[in-house]
């Protein structure tokens, strides 16, 4: 274990997380609570929900990551060039975005983000790329979890980082900072070295698309109640999602500050997730995959009812604590085992590639159906709309109690370890 913290591929996997985490929050809860300052109206806020839609889409352009010689720093190999090239155009849309001004140009401002989440999704594509060549199949798992932690302190950064800094320096000065940060991965990338390997064999774009997504869709659609199990994966998290959008202009309609939204939501709700995640993995060792799954998402769905409660209280701050602590750590607690399902759902053949496709499928809905949540939210009022989040995982919950009857979930070995990915929900 030692010999890891002086390896320096496993610092360099840290410093890409890091990098590539910073621009999340910014296209999504930093985003939001800048909108609803500048008096963007709630429908308007919820249709930020559709920014990130890259994320969900990005196997489509992968191919040419892949592929294709990078245009700039040719000198430093196919991964690492493409990373130069990506990573200063994505601080530089990070910096672009600071000086917009959404009270008067909100098109200009998500137009902006629109790019920002483009450039972090391509460069999510090259990091995973990176990591998978670099580092031998024993030594993933600790190239992921230090790629995982880098992940999470950017979180933090351009979340409550960039809240703190608004307060004190304002907006513009957030977003540079934030912009500064990235280059903490472009550091990195001149540092590393290039994975050696040959360029895999696919060498044209349909083979690629081929590879990449319709032989292990064809081989997902071959096995039973394949519909049904898109649904599900599609409307798990939904209820969370459309709540989610909402966040920041909730909380500043109560009158939370942001320093006050920066210290629970943002740092302590971060602390939940990962305990709540950590106890997650526990409760799917002890209970079984199945039974975890229906436990965790009952609390997932009930845990909505927070929001309710604290829009009846008010502006209170041990309300506040009490929503994001139960929210965030029941959110934890179910994405330890939805995952867990998730990868039991994938074919040995296609492991890794219909995996990242159900993950995109599943953010397709909570992109798209989440973006009406201002407009919910304007109709219903708060309480109204929280509760409407809340019943919005029955239907998940309904097709899940059919698919674990009918497709019991085989069980992992005892000792294996129970990888918990880094959700886009942590960004809120």
């Amino acid at each position: 274990m030692a010999g890891v913290f002086r390896d320096r591929r496993f610092l360099v996997m840290l410093a890409l997380g890091f990098s590539a985490g910073i621009p999340l929050p910014l296209t999504g809860f930093t985003l939001r609570q800048w909108m609803s300052e500048s008096g963007i109206s709630l429908a308007a806020i919820g249709l930020t929900a559709l920014i990130g839609l890259a994320y969900a889409f990005k196997f489509t352009w992968s191919p040419v990551l892949d592929h294709a010689a990078p245009p700039l720093f040719r000198g430093l190999g196919r991964r690492r060039g493409w990373l130069a090239t990506i990573q200063p155009l994505l601080a530089a849309a990070i910096l672009a975005l600071g000086f917009t001004d959404p009270a008067s140009a909100a098109q200009v401002t998500v137009a902006i983000a629109v790019l920002v989440a483009f450039l972090s999704a391509s460069q999510d594509i090259v990091v995973d790329a990176y990591r998978i060549e670099i580092l031998e199949e024993r030594q993933q798992g600790y190239g992921l979890g230090f790629y995982i932690w880098g992940y999470r302190g950017a979180l933090l950064a351009s979340n409550a980082g960039a809240l703190a800094m608004a307060e004190f320096a304002g907006w513009t000065a957030a977003f540079a900072m934030c912009a500064g940060l990235v280059g903490v991965g472009f550091l990195a990338v001149l540092l590393a070295k290039e994975p050696e390997g040959a360029v895999p064999a696919a060498t044209t774009w349909s083979q690629r698309m081929r590879a990449a997504v319709v032989d292990p869709f064809a081989d997902f659609m071959r096995r039973r109640y394949w519909f049904v199990i898109l649904a599900f994966v599609a409307s798990f998290k939904l209820g969370e999602a459309l709540a989610g959008v909402m966040t920041a202009p909730f909380y500043r309609s109560l009158g939370f500050t942001r320093l006050e939204v920066a210290g629970v939501a943002s740092v302590f709700g971060l602390c939940a997730t990962l305990a709540g995640a950590m106890a997650g993995g526990w409760v799917v060792a002890k209970l079984g995959t199945a039974r975890a799954l229906i436990w965790t998402g009952v609390l997932q769905m009930l845990s909505n009812l927070m929001y309710v409660a604290l829009a009846e209280t008010g502006r209170s701050m041990p309300m506040l604590w009490a929503q994001v602590g139960v929210e965030n750590f029941t959110d934890g607690l179910a994405d330890a085992a939805f995952v867990t399902y998730l990868s039991m759902l994938t074919s040995r053949s296609f492991t890794a590639t219909q995996y990242a496709l159900l993950s995109s499928l599943a953010a397709v809905p909570l992109r798209t159906v989440a973006g009406s949540g201002g407009w919910l939210a304007e109709w219903l009022g708060w309480s109204g709309f929280f509760l409407l989040t809340t019943a919005a995982a029955l239907p998940a919950m309904a097709i899940m109690l059919f698919l674990l009857k009918r497709l019991p979930p085989r069980e992992p070995a005892p000792d294996t370890p129970l990888a918990i990915p880094v959700p886009e929900e942590a960004a809120r």
